[in-house]
């Protein structure tokens, strides 16, 4: 099909990447086609199947190939064969938290979602196979008439309960409640301890969707600012003191969308403040799952006390499953029970039994280490890239999905974000972040989309420009500045 250049300087898998490109523009692969399998192709070429891998993961990427299952990688179709966009609803404004959530789920073909909340689909298509879904079913004794208990299968809050136990969280399956996922644990916690007027203090940067539930609850939201190794704990302090929330929404592990982490002593201190100023926690860990080592988690220190904790298995394991948990004391599960009800009745028996399956199976250990390695190597290459672009990287985290990266001093993020969607990648500004709003030179990138080419060849250009403007402007205003009676130029003495 063609060859590599072992001589040159682009790595190898780069070159695999731009000669499948250049088969597609020239139309020697037109939509549709079937491509070499990554075994083949790495056989062909005489490179190892993951150099393969990462070269098409980038593709898929890209929106340049589709990746459909056991068949194999197909170029996908050109924007005239896909469905236009007149059949779409768009469900907010341009980069408020409901559009960049459609945005990343409806996953239009073309777009790099650079700065996503999402694994590329690729990454997670071995994590439930054909097989465990048939296997799970067959554990329904009703089979398709199965129905799920509003608190989860007892079965899978157990195996729940086995792997928080793991991770030193003391809990057992009547202190579970199984949800739609992450999402639905925060409207669930908003329903059953919130009403209109009350102060709720979240951390700045955070969660987006997360802010936009609050002010739907008509609630006070009190910014606290997160920092590299935790939230600022004198200024929740001050928060608690001049506004008595009734709770506090924290990350405390891979903290999105910084991906930082929070120190052993700065959760000891939250604990200590939540005793003191009568505070009830919800816990955040969705991301949790993405770190590599063995982090320290406010439902551990606490063993739930004054803590409600939840995660969810749709991000590292199946969003079209989209199953989560939540573990509290047994009144607090009691209420967030009774909102569960209200709202949704229960969950999915079927999405249940096949999580038990997956769970039963030991699947779910080896695919979160396969992930962990993934986005460890995808970490290197986004912050290379991205540090070469000119994207400033001052507390890189600890793992995990985000990169928080600041643009240099003058350029306007909110034009680079807008001109990025125009050439199809998607980037969200910090200030979408921001509990309230306010500016920040921050954009979030997604290392599994963000160690693209395409990504670093926009910014390089981008803040290049921005930084060649800035300086013309600069010498402009000093040449005018010198040149005027009485100028700068003008009172320096004359030196003999």
């Amino acid at each position: 099909m063609f060859s590599l250049d072992r001589d040159s300087p682009t790595p190898l898998a780069d070159q695999i990447e731009q000669r499948l490109h250049a088969l597609m523009v020239s139309a020697q692969l037109p939509p549709g086609a079937r491509l070499t399998s990554i075994r083949q192709l790495a056989v062909q070429l005489g490179v190892s199947p993951n150099t393969v891998v990462t070269a098409y993961d980038r593709l898929v990427a890209a929106g340049l190939i589709d990746s459909r299952g056991t068949a194999g990688f197909f170029v996908a179709d050109s924007p005239a064969n896909a469905m236009p966009d007149a059949v779409r609803v768009e469900a907010g404004e341009e980069q408020d938290a409901v559009w960049l959530a459609q945005q990343a789920n409806d996953q239009k073909a073309g777009v790099l979602l650079a700065s996503s909340g999402a694994l590329p689909a690729i990454w997670l298509e071995d994590a439930i196979p054909v097989a465990a879904v048939q296997r799970g079913l067959a554990r329904a004794t009703a089979g398709m008439a199965s129905r799920c208990p509003p608190q989860g299968l007892p079965e899978l809050r157990e195996r729940i309960a086995t792997m928080l136990r793991s991770q030193g969280v003391a809990v057992d399956a009547g202190r579970l409640l199984t949800t739609y996922g992450g999402t639905h644990a925060i409207d669930l916690i908003c329903r059953a301890f919130l009403r209109p007027g009350d102060s709720v203090a979240v951390e700045t940067p955070g969660y987006f969707l997360l802010f936009d539930r609050l002010r739907q609850a008509g609630v006070n939201i009190v910014p606290v600012p997160r920092r590299h190794d935790g939230i600022d704990l004198d200024a929740l302090d001050a928060a608690c003191a001049q506004h008595r929330p009734r709770l506090l929404f924290i990350q405390s592990v891979l903290h999105n969308p910084t991906g930082w982490g929070s120190s052993a002593a700065n959760l000891h201190r939250v604990l200590m403040l939540a005793q003191r100023h009568d505070l009830l926690i919800a816990e955040d860990d969705v991301q949790g799952h993405f770190h590599p080592g063995t982090p320290t988690r406010l439902a551990q220190l606490s063993g739930l006390e004054r803590v409600i904790y939840y995660s969810s298995f749709a991000k590292a394991m199946s969003p079209a499953l989209r199953l989560g948990y939540m573990a509290a004391e047994p009144a607090l599960i009691k209420a967030l029970l009774r909102e569960k009800i209200l709202s949704v009745l229960t969950t999915a028996a079927l999405n249940e039994f096949v999580l038990l399956e997956v769970l039963a199976a030991g699947r779910w250990r080896k695919h979160l280490e396969r992930l962990q390695q993934r986005l460890g190597t995808a970490r290197v290459s986004a912050a290379r890239q991205l540090r070469e672009a000119g994207v400033l990287l001052e507390h890189p985290g600890e793992g995990g999905l985000f990169l928080w990266g600041a643009l240099p001093a003058g350029v306007d993020v909110d034009g680079v974000v807008k001109e990025a969607f125009r050439r199809g990648i998607l980037l969200v500004r910090g200030a979408t972040f921001a509990a309230d709003g306010a500016a920040s030179p921050h954009i979030r990138f997604n290392v599994a989309f963000s160690q693209q080419p395409r990504l670093a060849e926009f910014l390089h250009d981008q803040l290049s420009a921005a930084t060649s403007t800035r300086l013309a402007l600069e010498r402009a205003r000093g040449a005018v500045s010198g040149s005027l009676p009485g100028g700068a130029a003008a009172a320096s003495p004359r030196r003999h």
